[in-house]
């Protein structure tokens, strides 16, 4: 901030402004001891704003008065804790009176105010706030009238709206420095409202990331017994259902201050230590006050004894902003360990440059007249101070020398909370509005009220907020301190871990942020191994409502029950799950089968028929010998082609018929390998016409016999059709209608290479797509078709009186064939994988070995063995 206008400064009066109430004269306030009744005190947090205690903050001497009324069991007693944010608005109050660059020839002071916990007393201490006139002020009464600019508090939601109620209708600044639920928020809409933290509601989303972070999904809900606690329970359940996390249970908790019958004693142990004792969650969010914490540590000491020294009683408690960690009165000697390795959302802060040297000068006489310095130390540190400044001898008295930073964390923190550095924050922000509205009058004056008096005397509060909604300033933290559009504090909330030591003191350890403005999923960031779990686990803590389901199997909901309890069921068959807690087992991808622990999938392999397996090998082992006795049978029937056995049955069909035969044992040698694209077309049709040319050779053969034995009869006129026109006709004829139905197949939906994923558990078949299924049996129905109509006239042809007639060889040969065919469409439809293949493979080796057995092979045997039956002469008185 750059220094006021010289014509601001040049006045004979000096201005000591007062955050609350501020404006005085020079002349300091007088003190009048008015004794405060003993009904209005009850044990309370320490209230910027609304505080019994009066500080008077002068130049750079702090002046202080305080007299305490005594409880109900003759112990004064008040949070220690709670008198650094005091001390947090002396500090600011100090360096802004030290800086000359910020209202220079102005010194700001400060009165405090207590609210003891009380509605009733807020509303008194705001009212004493608001009194120009002074009928009544505790402790003090000044010669002039106060005027007051702006006001810094409270702690508690409550206890902000109570006092903005008031001061809302004059248009005062407060600044409150606690958190708000979104709901007091609502209620607390106020033009000079502002709020020196961010909105509670980024809490939310940083819990349920949290537990998400960590996998917990059973926690219990605990939240103080007020409207807040209540609008948190609203919003937390269904938020935490929406993102697969259950509440064991819920149960409110009364604040120590309003602990005050016997019912609400019985009732707190009742239900919450019932919640406690028998739930299965490790996981506990707690939402409250500071003095929330108070009563549930009292419970949990004096609930049941066992508890203190049992470590398995400990858990880990996911705690909001609004809770600090303190305890008062004979509570400090119980310490906090049921609250180890607590993880909670605080206020961010930093610490300030000179505070903790700040807070060491102080000792209790060295300011004068500091009468609530003098009860602080006394509870802080269990002694008493003599009234005289005489060193004392007697055992327990203090000597003035103790030291701040050896009292305990519950007791009093060296290092600035959250709380306490919105306070600084607070105070340097109306500072700063002040200087700003200081200049812009200064400027008006001087062009238009040249020789008026100076611009501060007569300042409204109402006239701050334009220039403290827009403020923007670097603290000594070199953090930008600033309000958005909802007058809220923006930033992040600082996620700590709770450390405690042996002495009952602990520490803060930072262990991740917080941040709102992050992309969603990535709000919260944590540093897991700077985390300090309780005792009792030795790793992450789990905190579900039943053990994990491991992979392999998933989870199936209890009936009954809240869906995160539920039974781990082994994942159905064909499908695995390869995480903790899957809500659902997955397919495997086609070309992937479930492990046998069904916890991952495993690649297929790919499987095909080829020579390297012991079932090819043998195929081709078989289809090599056969093709060779083909070979040999053609060799024989070549070399003896004029022997009247070879000269009867039609030399050139029964060539035609072995080369064809060879030719059906050589194709199945198409099917032992990997399919490519060139064998799936060669294959069926390959098959398809040789096996035409076969059957339509035999069919040739017996209608030959059929017409021979025809002609011999006187007069007949089937003479003309014997010979090799009519059995070269047959053969052509069925041969191309088999040739254009594969032709037909190739041009519109030709196979080609496939792989099934289907078939097999653990395999990928490689296979030839036959494209289209109609044209594939089409084929094999015109086979069927030819050799039925074969086997017919065979066994019609069979008792003809011809030496030479084939017919019953021929019939035995195509009752085989078709045989063997009618037996392959469904074992070929029931088989699976390469051993589809090797039922196609064996069928056309059968069927071709019974049409070369049946026919040649008693042939071969006469030519062979027999050659003397292999004359004409012989054949003839055969058939005399």
């Amino acid at each position: 901030m750059s220094s006021l206008k010289s014509e601001c400064t040049k006045t004979s009066r000096k201005l000591r402004v007062r955050l609350n109430p501020t404006f005085k004269d020079e002349k300091v306030c007088t003190i009048k001891e008015i004794p405060i009744p003993h009904e209005w005190y009850q044990p309370g947090a320490l209230i910027i704003g609304g505080m019994a205690s009066q500080f008077s903050y002068h130049l750079h001497e702090l002046k202080f008065d305080q007299y305490i009324a005594q409880e109900m069991f003759e112990v004064t007693d008040m949070t220690t804790k709670f008198y650094q944010h005091s001390l947090a608005l002396a500090f600011a109050v100090d360096n802004i009176n030290r800086n000359p660059k910020i209202l220079p020839n102005v010194t700001l002071g400060f009165h405090v105010y207590d609210t003891y916990n009380d509605d009733k007393m807020t509303y008194r201490a705001t009212l004493d706030l608001l009194c120009k006139l002074h009928r009544y002020y505790p402790n003090y009464e000044c010669d002039t009238q106060k005027n007051l600019m702006a006001v810094i508090g409270g702690l508690g939601s409550d206890t902000s709206v109570h006092m903005a109620e008031l001061l809302g209708l004059y248009k005062i600044p407060q600044l409150t420095y606690g958190s708000f639920s979104p709901l007091d928020r609502e209620n607390s809409k106020s033009t000079s409202f502002y709020w020196m933290v961010p909105n509670e509601a980024h809490q939310y989303v940083g819990i349920i990331r949290l537990l998400q972070h960590f996998g917990w999904t059973w926690i219990g809900l605990f939240a103080v017994n007020n409207d807040s606690g209540e609008h948190f329970m609203q919003e937390m359940e269904p938020l935490l259902s929406q993102h697969g996390i259950c509440t064991a249970f819920k149960e409110m908790i009364i604040n120590q201050g309003r602990w005050n019958t016997p019912g609400n004693t019985i009732d707190l142990f009742s239900n919450v230590y019932t919640a406690l004792i028998d739930s299965k969650a490790n996981a506990f969010i707690f939402y409250g006050e500071s003095m929330t914490i108070i009563s549930t540590t009292t419970f949990l000491y004096l609930g049941n004894h066992e508890l203190l020294g049992n470590t398995s009683f400990r858990w880990v408690w996911v705690m909001t902003a609004q809770v600090d960690f303190v305890l008062g009165g004979l509570q400090r000697f119980w310490g906090l360990e049921f609250f180890q390795g607590a993880i909670f959302f605080s206020v961010h802060s930093q610490d300030l440059l000179g505070f903790q040297t700040f807070l060491r000068n102080i000792k209790p006489y060295r300011t004068k007249g500091d009468g609530f310095l003098k009860d602080f130390w006394e509870l802080a540190f269990d002694c008493t101070l003599p009234n005289s400044q005489e060193m004392s001898m007697v055992d327990g008295t203090c000597t003035g020398k103790e030291k701040l930073d050896s009292l305990p964390g519950p007791v009093f923190e060296m290092h600035m909370t959250g709380h306490s550095y919105s306070i600084y924050n607070a105070v340097y922000a109306i500072a700063c509005a002040l200087h700003a509205m200081y200049l812009s009058r200064c400027n008006h004056r001087s062009v238009t009220n040249v020789g008026k008096r100076d611009g501060l005397h007569d300042l409204h509060p109402w006239q701050l907020h334009p220039f403290l909604q827009h403020i923007s300033f670097n603290n000594s933290a070199g953090e930008i301190v600033s309000f958005n559009d909802n007058k809220e504090m923006g930033g992040v909330f600082d996620v700590m871990n709770l450390v405690i030591f042996p002495n009952k003191s602990y520490g803060r350890m930072k262990i991740g942020k917080m941040d709102p403005d992050a992309f969603e999923g990535n709000e919260l960031i944590i540093d897991e191994e700077r985390i300090v779990w309780p005792s009792r686990f030795n790793q992450v803590p789990v905190s579900v409502c039943n053990d994990n389901c491991y992979p392999g199997s998933h989870k199936q909901k209890k009936d009954g029950e809240k869906f995160c309890c539920y039974d781990c069921v082994p994942c159905p068959e064909g499908k695995i799950s390869n995480q903790k807690n899957i809500e659902d087992c997955i397919r495997c991808r086609e070309d992937h089968y479930p492990s046998k622990d069904q916890d991952e999938c495993v690649l297929k392999t790919i499987s095909f028929l080829s020579y390297a397996e012991p079932l090819g090998v043998s195929l081709a082992s078989v289809t090599t010998s056969f093709s060779l006795i083909t070979v040999l049978v053609l060799a024989i029937f070549v070399k003896y082609r004029d022997t009247p056995i070879v000269k009867a049955n039609n030399r050139d069909i029964t060539y035609t018929l072995l080369i064809s035969l060879l030719l059906c044992f050589v194709s199945s040698l198409l099917f032992l390998r990997q399919p490519i694209t060139v064998t799936c077309l060669l294959r069926q049709s390959t098959f398809g016409i040789v096996f035409s040319v076969a059957v339509s050779c035999v069919l040739a053969k017996t209608i030959m016999v059929v017409v021979a034995f025809m002609a011999t009869k006187p007069g007949s006129s089937i003479k003309k059709w014997v010979g090799k026109r009519l059995a070269n006709t047959i053969i052509l004829l069925c041969t191309l209608i088999q040739a254009g139905i594969c032709t037909l197949w190739l041009a519109t939906s030709p196979p080609f290479p496939d792989l099934d994923m289907q078939s097999l558990k653990r395999e990928m078949v490689a296979e030839c797509n036959e494209g289209s299924a109609i044209m594939f049996y089409s084929v094999l129905g015109y086979l069927g078709l030819l050799s039925l109509i074969s086997l017919t006239v065979a066994f019609l042809a069979r008792k003809l009186p011809d030496s030479f007639n084939e017919a019953k060889f021929i019939t035995f040969s195509m009752l085989i064939f078709c045989s063997v065919w009618l037996c392959f469409v469904p074992t070929y439809l029931s088989t699976k994988g390469k051993y589809m293949v090797a039922v196609e493979i064996f069928s056309i080796l059968a069927s071709s070995a019974g049409l070369l057995g049946c026919i040649f092979f008693p042939k071969c045997y006469l030519i062979i063995l027999r050659p003397q039956l292999n004359k004409r002469e012989q054949m003839i008185r055969r058939m005399k």
